[in-house]
């Protein structure tokens, strides 16, 4: 799936218990984490006309779609957390869920145009059995855009309820600015 979407569903997912914004940050961010490794996508593009082309995305791209990095994920959310240990915990678990989440999408939606099938190297560094799903459907099919399209009336709905969006991990001003946009064209009912 498109990284934007894995950033909707982990966001809603942040958003399915009262956790404060650092913790919405964590739990979030661990939904796109896995696809950290797309960033060589910029390297290979740079260099498609160069004879030494890099092919950064291409060779390394699902690299970090494991369960180790997921672990590692998991203890970088629990790290984020103030005090309390058993808050730490559930915001390692929902960190760990994200990441899990992001697994399960790409395996259902990420086929190529040209039939490839990302696999997802589950137990990878330890073995190199890889996770396919005869049904992937493909990355632009109609599912990943019903999926984005659902995620992002439920993220619209949830910053004119609550007063935040997405936005906040970035902007203050331009959170605000959303919410504030989305609560004049969608005022509160009287009463």
């Amino acid at each position: 799936m498109n990284p934007s979407t894995h950033l909707l569903i982990g966001w809603l997912v942040a958003n399915s218990v009262p956790i404060n914004r650092r913790e919405r940050l964590a739990v979030t961010l661990a939904a796109v984490s896995p696809d950290i490794d797309g960033i060589g996508y910029i390297a290979e593009r740079l260099t498609a006309d160069s004879p030494n082309r890099l092919w950064w995305f291409t060779d390394y791209h699902h690299l970090l779609h494991n369960l180790l990095f997921g672990v590692i994920v998991a203890v970088v959310c629990f790290s984020m957390v103030g005090p309390g240990p058993g808050r730490r915990w559930g915001i390692a678990a929902l960190g760990f869920l994200n990441f899990h989440l992001h697994l399960l999408c790409d395996l259902a939606g990420s086929r190529g145009p040209d039939g490839y099938q990302w696999p997802i190297p589950y137990f990878s560094p330890f073995t190199d059995w890889e996770w396919t799903w005869s049904g992937q459907w493909a990355l632009n099919a109609w599912p990943n855009v019903a999926i984005t399209i659902g995620a992002l009336a439920c993220t619209f709905y949830l910053a004119w309820k609550r007063g935040y969006s997405p936005l906040e991990m970035v902007s203050k001003k331009a959170d605000l600015k959303l919410v504030e946009t989305l609560r004049t064209r969608f005022p509160h009912p009287p009463g």
